[in-house]
């Protein structure tokens, strides 16, 4: 019965939003609706509130921001139906608008492929006619930066960058958890920290079996590091997105699916824009390690050693609430993100971190094929190009420290040797142009 009501809904929209500032908590409110009726679901966001009452245009801003948060967030209830109206609550500029758009069909592209559902690629939202009031412009740029935090080695490397150009960052995250927790103790810095609570009749839904699937989650993140640091007067935003999250996993349909599209520099972009049109950010938010390759970074990370103990890259260690599970050993980020550190540390020290050697483990060696891209596509998980794999390999292969791995030497024989000559001419160590950083940050990046 209820699979029937959702496959009738054919409208998502978005009520209405508020926000409580004795308790910083917001709550966005959303529905889908159809001949069968309507489900309306309540989200809750809450930012740490500042130790002083914000000022009026400070108000201002942050209402702008939650406005445009109010429509990101909305992406994990549409996907439980899929409908074919997305329609805006108020008139929104150009580049919100193509924000909106991008969030709900090249963020969700692995979710309608994994679904069967082209039309959600297609989509086009409904937007009320009107005039947009313009924001005043907010200039933050020298204020102390909002570094977000995940509990993996880039934030790591730029927290440390940030540090070492005397910026003074503060570490933030959602819903920070025992990893990021450590990160955070690591660091000796004093962190911020929102709370995102999903309506629980989602919950409901998913397990009666409504659709369901991947989620451009690190822009909704990304909207809530902004909330934050406007309500506490603080600068930019600064994520540690590389230049490989912008490469797809496969073509479906035309299109492109990415499951790391919303860390891309394309959607960082969409971000900026829209913050800037809406709510006149002039330098609201960017990634720093966005020229470098995860092997770039992975080489940087090797000079701290200081997070040896509590770092993680393993997503599926965030949903153990053992603090000594900080790698599961047995996923394709966990394969990559040791693959990439191996050239650049002795191997003592890498064990050590991830508990286990993986090069040493024949039973990962199928997982090493598919990086590679010789047993499939790219995994959907946020793993570095092929090209990066290929040169870590190629890295490792003159190291006498790896020589008795032999299911390295299994994994070496396997790619084809018309890949090498790639590998040893890649520019994986070259940074790219493509990138958002302002000048003053960019001198930050670590030689």
């Amino acid at each position: 019965m209820l699979n029937d009501q959702l496959r009738q809904m054919d409208a998502f929209s978005f009520p209405t939003y508020s926000l409580d500032l004795a308790t910083g908590e917001a709550t966005f409110e959303y529905a889908l609706t159809g001949p069968a009726g309507e489900l309306r679901f309540a989200e809750k966001i809450t930012l740490p509130v500042p130790p002083e009452p914000p000022s009026e245009a400070t108000l201002a801003t942050l209402d702008r921001v939650l406005q445009i948060l109010h429509l990101l967030a909305g992406v994990s209830y549409y996907k439980a139906a899929a409908p074919r109206r997305l329609v805006a609550p108020t008139p929104l500029g150009d580049a919100t608008v193509a924000l909106l758009r991008a969030i709900y069909t090249k963020g969700l592209a692995e979710y309608a492929y994994r679904n069967d559902l082209p039309h959600v690629l297609e989509l086009v939202p409904e937007v009320p006619g009107g005039v947009v009031p313009p924001a005043d412009p907010v200039d933050t740029t020298d204020r102390r930066p909002l570094s977000a935090v995940g509990g993996g080695k880039d934030s790591i490397v730029t927290l440390e960058a940030l540090r070492e150009a005397g910026l003074d960052p503060v570490p933030f995250s959602v819903n920070p958890n025992h990893v990021i927790v450590s990160v955070n103790e690591a660091s000796g810095l004093t962190p911020l920290a929102a709370r995102r609570k999903l309506d629980p009749a989602l919950f409901e839904l998913n397990a009666a079996g409504a659709l369901n699937g991947h989620i451009p989650v690190t822009a909704i993140n990304s909207l809530i590091a902004v909330a934050t640091a406007v309500l506490h007067g603080l600068g930019p935003v600064v994520m540690s997105n590389e230049r490989s999250a912008s490469d797809p996993n496969l073509i479906w349909n035309g299109h492109e699916v990415n499951h790391q599209w919303s860390k891309g520099v394309e959607a960082e972009g969409l971000v900026r824009a829209a913050l800037t049109e809406h709510a006149g950010l002039v330098e609201p938010y960017f990634s720093l390690l966005r020229p470098l390759s995860e092997l770039h970074i992975a080489r940087l990370f090797a000079r701290h050693d200081r997070y040896d103990d509590v770092v993680t890259s393993c997503n599926r260690a965030f949903k153990l609430h053992d603090p000594s599970a900080r790698w599961c050993g047995d996923c394709p980020k966990c394969r990559f993100v040791f693959l990439a550190l191996a050239p650049f540390m002795p191997r003592e020290r890498l064990t050590r971190i991830f508990g286990k050697d993986m090069l040493a483990d024949p039973a990962q060696v199928p997982g090493y094929l598919e990086l590679l891209g010789i047993d499939a596509h790219k995994p959907f998980e946020c793993v570095g190009e092929v090209e990066e794999s290929l040169v870590a390999l190629s890295l490792l292969a003159d190291q006498p420290q790896w020589r008795d791995a032999q299911p390295l030497q299994a994994i070496l024989t396997a790619v084809p040797k018309e890949a090498w000559p790639a590998a040893t001419a890649s520019d994986v160590f070259t940074p790219h142009p493509t990138h958002h950083i302002p000048p003053h940050y960019l001198k930050t990046l670590p030689a």
